[in-house]
């Protein structure tokens, strides 16, 4: 088991999602059960499934949590990008999550290579 408030792919979704939320606070009152839903799901679901593997007994199950949260951030990044096609959010924002959830990525792979599944 891992203490998951210490990893570094916990702490940077968990920054991400505090981004988001301030984000998204600026939409439209009519996607609050669309696409604000379904942003702010997507991005929860990032560090909760990195807590939920962390939590497993072992290294294989923290492993599928690992690739659930990044699919997770596929999605999240979908809907950016459709948040920026509807005119939400400008390409600056767009290019800084998207860095963000690049690099959350990478750093979730090179995690889970770490881990031993023995």
């Amino acid at each position: 088991m891992h203490n998951y408030k210490e990893l570094k792919i916990w702490k940077k979704s968990m920054d991400l999602v505090e981004n988001i939320f301030q984000l998204i606070a600026n939409f439209p009152d009519s996607e609050k059960y669309g696409l604000i839903y379904q942003i702010k799901r997507s991005a929860i679901s990032v560090p909760s499934n990195i807590a939920e593997g962390a939590g497993r007994n072992s290294n294989k199950d923290f492993s599928r949590f690992l690739s659930i949260s990044k699919g997770s951030l596929n999605e999240l990044n979908t809907q950016l990008i459709i948040s920026y096609r509807l005119n939400f959010i400008d390409s600056k924002v767009l290019d800084q999550l998207d860095d963000t959830i690049n690099e959350i990525h990478k750093m979730i792979y090179k995690f889970n290579q770490s881990l031993d599944f023995k």
